[in-house]
């Protein structure tokens, strides 16, 4: 395994190292730093510890009082381009089965695709056990670009969104208007990994059955709506164009032939905007088209706590480029960004949650310097 450089310390100690930075409402705390790459968190449901995953290839584990641990055995990665160990997420019945689900990217013929898996935590040996395969994204493909990907529960169900794998034809045939192809689309498993009998396009002919929606571009956030159920994800535009939409069963969500985005290189105008009547859904949000607008989505989580009384129900969204996290309400069937919490810390906000005995917000941000922090209400 690879060595990981990390401050490992406990939550006091290093409260006590590194002075809180206050903001409007809040204080950020680092809990821990120099992590490298960190890509995907979860708290542990019978504890108040989080797992989270570093794109090389490691998992560590974080509680209050030990900091940072290192957990071993994870699975073999492709740490390349975009690739390499991403989402993790603990089962609804984690208290029982012990099951951690994930998403990497792993080698296959004809290149590299992500792969959707799960492993058990041994807490005492600091290690996963029984590393099990349950479904590899097809076909695989010879690019380091767009493999999403974010892991959600419903109804018993496990649903996990990929990405086009950087694809730039921007015809009918692009990938993610191939039904034949699980790239570019969310699928729907049992959490044992088996294709439901219920799902959208299960016999017909030249379909992948484990297809829940497609026409997606790279997802890298997803999460479930806590009144009504629907599944929300956020996904990037070509230049601008990133959208937040609302999962439907067998619904075709446009991407390439219908964006708000435009090329990265000259700007140009490759596919007419949603529109009503084009047949795909359209999203309940979408950035401005440009490089000046890119918005890259990366994290998302509606606020459900008692920290912050006035932001509950709202719509926490990471961003990439502009480096803030956006707060964002519902309004006219779609969102208006409240508030941009942690702007100006130069960060680039990779995956955000909400403590389940505490209720503030915790945050990492990429890169190899990567940090693990928690907005905590001031006073």
């Amino acid at each position: 395994m690879r060595q990981t450089r990390f401050i490992a310390t406990s939550a006091l100690a290093l409260a006590m190292a590194l002075p809180a930075q206050a903001e409007s409402g809040y204080t950020v705390e680092t809990l821990a730093e120099n992590l490298n790459r960190p890509w995907g968190m979860a708290f542990l449901p019978d504890a108040n510890d989080m797992i989270i995953t570093l794109r090389g290839g490691e998992v560590v584990l974080w509680d209050g009082a030990a900091g940072i641990t290192p957990i071993s055995g994870a699975p073999d990665v492709v740490d390349a381009g975009q690739g390499g160990l991403l989402d993790i997420a603990a089962a609804p019945d984690f208290a029982e089965t012990g099951w951690l689900y994930m998403t990497w990217v792993g080698a296959v013929d004809g290149g590299s695709t992500t792969m959707l898996g799960r492993a058990k935590l041994d807490r005492e040996a600091n290690a996963l056990t029984d590393v099990e395969l349950l479904h590899a994204v097809s076909p695989g493909i010879d690019s380091g670009a767009h493999f999403g990907s974010r892991i959600v529960f419903q109804d018993g169900h496990v649903f996990a969104g990929f990405g086009d794998r950087g694809s730039k034809d921007f015809s009918e045939s692009h990938i993610s208007q191939d039904l034949s192809s699980e790239n570019g689309a969310v699928i729907r498993l049992t959490l044992d990994g088996e294709i439901p009998a219920d799902n959208p396009f299960v016999g017909e002919e030249g379909a992948a059955g484990a297809i829940w929606s497609y026409g997606h571009r790279n997802i890298q956030a997803m999460t479930v709506h806590p009144e009504t159920g629907a599944i929300w994800l956020a996904e990037h535009g070509e230049a601008g164009g990133d959208e937040v939409n609302i999962v439907e069963r067998g619904g075709n969500f446009g991407w390439p032939l219908a964006s708000f985005g435009v090329t990265y290189r000259g700007g140009d105008v490759f596919a007419e905007p949603h529109r009503d009547g084009d047949g795909f859904v359209a999203p309940v949000h979408h950035w401005p088209a440009g490089r000046d607008h890119h918005n890259p989505p990366s994290g998302m989580v509606f606020y459900q706590g008692d920290a912050y009384p006035e932001w509950q129900g709202q719509l926490l969204i990471g961003n990439l480029f502009h480096r803030y996290l956006g707060l964002w309400a519902q309004a006219d069937n779609g969102l208006s960004e409240t508030a941009r919490l942690l702007d100006g810390q130069n960060w680039r906000i990779r995956d955000v949650t909400i403590g389940p005995e505490d209720g503030f917000i915790y945050v990492i941000t990429d890169g190899n310097d990567g940090r693990l922090v928690r907005l905590v209400p001031s006073g």
